[in-house]
């Protein structure tokens, strides 16, 4: 049985993911308060930014770039997370 949490996106309890989907603390916080669900519909989007902005996920600048969009995208509900998120930190 898959275990619930109370996803920030979706304001709701719903399934978590299955693993860590993303490195480091931002990883951890996903993994903790984003559901299964919402992570997809990051997914769909991401993809829609990387091909309508021709992103080069080889060059940091777009990583980073793409990154604070992942985090304005799933936490745009609860601004307090931002706190806890130090974009470009080193990836483990």
């Amino acid at each position: 049985m898959s275990k619930k949490i109370f996803c920030i996106y979706f304001q709701c309890k719903m399934i978590q993911l299955n693993y860590k989907v993303y490195p480091g603390n931002i990883g951890d916080i996903i993994y903790n308060n984003i559901s299964h669900n919402a992570w997809i519909k990051w997914l769909v989007y991401q993809t829609k930014l990387i091909n309508e902005k021709k992103l080069n996920m080889t060059k940091e600048k777009h990583i980073l770039f793409l990154e604070k969009e992942m985090i304005n995208f799933l936490f745009k509900n609860n601004k307090t997370f931002f706190n806890k998120i130090n974009y470009g930190a080193k990836r483990n």
